[in-house]
Order: C-alpha cells, then structure tokens, then sequence
C-alpha cells in the first residue's frame, strides 16, 4: 500500500525506534531530541539494564514533565525551592566559613 506520492505507509522499525545520534553535552550528559538530556547510557549499563523507548515515547515523556512536577509538588512537597536557591545558599554558607 502507498500514499499518493507514492510513499509507503507503514510501522518503520528504525525511524520509530532509533533516536537521532547523541550529542555530547558533558562529561556525563547527551542530548538527543531538542531539550532531551540524558546521562550517557554507557556511564550507567552497568548497573542500570537499558530499555529502548520509541521516539515518540521519548518525546511524549519529555513534554509531560512540568505537568508530572507539577503534580508531584501538588501531592507531596511541602515548599519547592529552586536549584538556584540551593545555590546561593551554599555560596553564603562558604563565605561565613
């Protein structure tokens, strides 16, 4: 079967399945799909067994995430503070040192 311009319509394994080659973005991190940063997988093979996600899994997980934070603060924090917060914290405990 095929679409007018004579493409195939279909279930592609490869384009469903393999993520666009990672980018370096630190020692420790890779980006993939635009804002989707990851620890390298190869830094966590050994304890951790890798799943293979479909790229749209991927990029629905990746869209849900404020809204999951959103809702776990709702249910379970009782105060949300920043990571810059924690930062300036930890730099006037430094300087009173």
């Amino acid at each position: 079967m095929s679409t007018s311009d004579d493409s195939p319509i279909g279930y592609r394994y490869t384009e469903q399945v393999t993520p666009p080659e990672p980018q370096r973005v630190s020692d420790v991190a890779v980006t993939t799909h635009e804002h989707v940063y990851e620890v390298d997988p190869r830094l966590m093979e050994r304890w951790v067994l890798q799943q293979e996600f479909p790229n749209w899994d991927s990029l629905r997980i990746m869209n849900s995430r404020t809204q999951h934070l959103e809702w776990m603060h709702r249910r379970f924090a009782h105060l949300v503070i920043t990571g810059s917060e924690l930062l300036a914290e930890i730099d006037q405990e430094d300087h009173r040192e």
